[in-house]
């Protein structure tokens, strides 16, 4: 219970993105040029990158250890969660629909979220000596 607040950033991160993935379609604002770049994929990306570096910031803290089993776990369990977005979004929010670039956009994302948290860790949270 102690090391609970190592995982409320990665919690508000996961409600923020349920939040945002649920936003009824006419509710998000559209522009051409970002249409035509795909831009949302890069959104996607990114937001679930975000999960895998800060679930493995928040079991790397404690421990000063995370083993490669468990980043291919947080790998499978967020493009997960995107697949399931996909899914409400298709089924129960209005004006929106299932995507499967953005659930592949989702995945790369997750994975670099790998890459992501072995540089912070690299970069910050190594023993200095």
């Amino acid at each position: 219970m102690k090391h609970l607040r190592y995982y409320i950033p990665a919690i508000l991160w996961i409600l923020l993105i349920l939040y945002l993935c649920t936003l009824p379609g006419k509710d998000i604002p559209t522009s051409s040029f970002l249409d035509k770049i795909h831009f949302d994929k890069f959104v996607h990306f990114g937001l679930f990158g975000g999960i895998v570096l800060l679930l493995s910031l928040a079991i790397y803290w404690p421990k000063k250890f995370i083993s490669a089993t468990i980043l291919v776990l947080l790998v499978i369990i967020a493009a997960a969660y995107g697949l399931a977005i996909e899914y409400i979004q298709k089924y129960w929010v209005t004006g929106r629909s299932f995507d499967m670039y953005d659930v592949v956009a989702d995945t790369l994302g997750a994975i670099a979220g790998v890459w992501a948290f072995h540089i912070v860790r690299r970069r910050f949270l190594a023993d200095k000596k």
